[in-house]
């Protein structure tokens, strides 16, 4: 009776997905993720601390 119930709740939710996004406007989360990560790696690249100097080199 679990699986029954499992694929059920997926065969629903799946549907629901399908409609959402065909009747309203759902941003693309991989590209959302992407412009974070970018945002993130520039923020980065401009506010870390500089390297210390060795004598060595």
């Amino acid at each position: 009776m679990g699986i029954v119930r499992s694929s059920f709740t997926f065969m629903v939710g799946t549907a629901f997905g399908v409609y959402v996004a065909q009747n309203y406007n759902v941003p693309n989360i991989r590209k959302l993720f992407n412009t974070g990560v970018l945002i993130a790696t520039h923020i980065e690249e401009n506010y870390r601390k500089p390297k210390k100097r060795d004598d060595d080199e």
